[in-house]
Order: structure tokens, then C-alpha cells, then sequence
């Protein structure tokens, strides 16, 4: 019954145009204490979800996934399915550098029954081989098993120092048929998201740098797991459903990428909800400084209060 419930469900999430859309890359608001702070992480949920995005996404880099672990993951799962937040409408970040770790988090995702797992290369070796990636992978997928569904695959070479060659990309699929959803291309690399595009157009291709977005959309990306999605999901959403640039918003995540970006996000969020709590990040991370937070909202609020161009 729980496969009949699910699968009416995803039909539900798709059946608009049959693509992925938009997830928000969900941050995570800590208390004091540093724990998850669940009240404001359902509520941020919630109205992403109200905004139109088609899921969140938990745990990824802009919600400081490496630094959460297995029973933080559990207790964040548990707050956002008693309120109705699961399923179709989440995908969760799996981050690890060993494979048992890794399989901890993915099963924890499936067993929520959530739309997808996005994830991350091992990150502490720098430079490995393609044929050592591949090896790893495979140990992976091998020991999920049956489990294995839904894998969007996650290049961010910026923060893993870990690039996915395509190459790589089209050994798994042929290894391991029907298991890999997609992938999210958070490089910048105009290049590689081409190149990526003309060999698995047929995979679910999502752009993580929201400059490249609608230009991706033009030519097959199905949208988007963004962390702008925690301020300016409308925008985000006219980019994927037009295929549209937006030249200002293309500026302010220029501006955003002066500082650290997962900080800055939270220091939008603070500034969207009036919540200063929600500047607040998990070490080794530190909030941006007065300064910094007032000159980067104040800098989004010039750009994005103009007119569109």
C-alpha cells in the first residue's frame, strides 16, 4: 500500500510537464546549542514549498550537511514528515568520504522514502582517479543493492576538490542501469554543463549555479536544487519555467560569492523572515560579521528592487 500511496504521489509531483523544477537547497537554522533547530527548519520547508517549489532538498552543501550527523539527520526527517513534508517533496544529501558512512545516510533517505538521494564524491582524498571514483561508486551501489533508486549525482568540485568526468557519469549508468536520476552541476563550468547535457540529456540535469540556469534550461536542464530558493524562489521559477535570464539576480549571486556562501545564504534568510536567529551556522562555519550581513542584504535589496531588465 505504502508503494501505491508513493507512487500516486510522484505522479502527482510530475504530471505538470514531467520535470524535476525546483528544490530548495534548504539551510538549516541551529539553536544555541547547536543542534538542529526544527520549528524554523519546518517553517522554512513549508513556505518554499508554498513559494512552488516541487521539493527541498536536506543536508546538501548550503545546509551544512557534512557537519550533521546520523541522529540530527533522524531527528530534521522526522520534524519535516509529521508535517506532512516527505516523499515526492524531498530529496536528501548524502556526504561521506567512507562508504559505510555514506550508506548509513542513504539508507536513513530511503527508508523516509524520499524523492531522491543527492550525492556528493568521497571529498578528503584530493585527485583521485577516474577508475578509483568508479571503484568506489560501485561499492556503494553494490552494497545498497535493491535499494538503489534515485541517485542524483553531485558535482561541486569548488567545495569536494573531487570533479565528476563525464566519462565517469556514463560508466556508472552502463554499470548501473536505471539507478541514476540525474545530476547536479553546482561547477560554474559552462563547458562541462554542455558537455554533460549533450551525453545524458536524457538524465534529469540540474544547475546549482543559478547565472547559468536559464541558458541550461534552453537546452534540456530540467531545473534546479538551488539555495537561492531559501529567498527568491520566484525568480528562480520564471528562470526554469521560460528559459528567461535574470541579469539582476545573475549580479547578486555574484555579490554573494564575495563572501562564504552557505553564511551569506543564512544571512538572507535572516534578513527575508526578521529572524536574526537564522544567521547562526555549525562549526567550523561562522556567521558572517554586522558588517558583512548589512553590506550583502543591503546589496540585494538594491539589485533586486529594480526594475527587471
Amino acid at each position: 500500500m505504502l508503494r501505491k500511496v508513493r507512487d500516486r504521489e510522484m505522479c502527482a509531483v510530475t504530471e505538470n510537464d514531467g520535470k524535476f523544477g525546483l528544490s530548495c537547497a534548504l539551510a538549516t537554522p541551529f539553536a544555541e546549542d547547536g543542534s538542529p533547530d526544527l520549528a524554523r527548519l519546518v517553517a522554512q520547508a513549508r513556505w518554499c514549498l508554498d513559494q512552488g517549489c516541487r521539493s527541498v532538498t536536506a543536508f546538501g552543501t548550503t545546509g551544512e550537511g557534512p557537519s550533521i550527523g546520523l541522529s540530527a539527520r533522524r531527528a530534521v526527517v522526522s520534524a519535516l514528515r509529521e508535517a506532512g513534508i516527505g516523499g515526492p517533496q524531498l530529496v536528501m544529501g548524502v556526504v561521506a568520504s567512507a562508504v559505510e558512512d555514506a550508506l548509513d545516510q542513504a539508507r536513513q533517505a530511503y527508508e523516509a522514502e524520499c524523492r531522491a538521494i543527492l550525492l556528493a564524491p568521497p571529498f578528503y582524498f584530493k585527485d583521485p582517479s577516474e577508475e578509483g571514483l568508479f571503484r568506489w561508486f560501485s561499492g556503494f551501489f553494490d552494497a545498497l543493492g535493491p535499494l538503489a533508486r534515485d541517485v542524483i549525482l553531485y558535482h561541486i568540485p569548488s567545495v569536494t576538490a573531487v570533479p565528476l568526468p563525464v566519462s565517469l557519469i556514463t560508466r556508472l549508468r552502463a554499470a548501473y542501469p536505471g539507478v541514476i536520476l540525474g545530476v547536479k552541476d553546482s561547477s560554474g563550468d559552462w563547458n562541462y554543463a554542455q558537455a554533460l547535457l549533450a551525453e545524458h540529456r536524457d538524465l534529469v540535469i540540474l544547475i546549482g549555479d543559478e547565472r547559468q540556469l536559464a541558458q541550461a534550461v534552453g537546452i534540456g536542464a530540467q531545473g534546479a536544487i538551488s539555495g537561492m530558493a531559501n529567498i527568491y524562489p520566484d525568480r528562480l521559477l520564471r528562470m526554469i519555467e521560460q528559459a528567461r535570464p535574470d541579469p539582476a539576480l545573475s549580479r547578486a549571486v555574484d555579490e554573494l560569492l564575495r563572501y562564504p556562501v552557505t553564511p551569506g545564504v543564512k544571512a538572507l534568510v535572516a534578513e527575508r523572515t526578521g529572524d536574526p536567529e537564522w544567521a547562526r551556522t555549525r562549526a567550523p562555519l561562522l556567521p558572517l560579521s554586522a558588517e558583512q550581513a548589512a553590506a550583502l542584504t543591503g546589496a540585494f535589496r538594491e539589485l533586486l528592487s529594480r526594475k527587471e531588465e
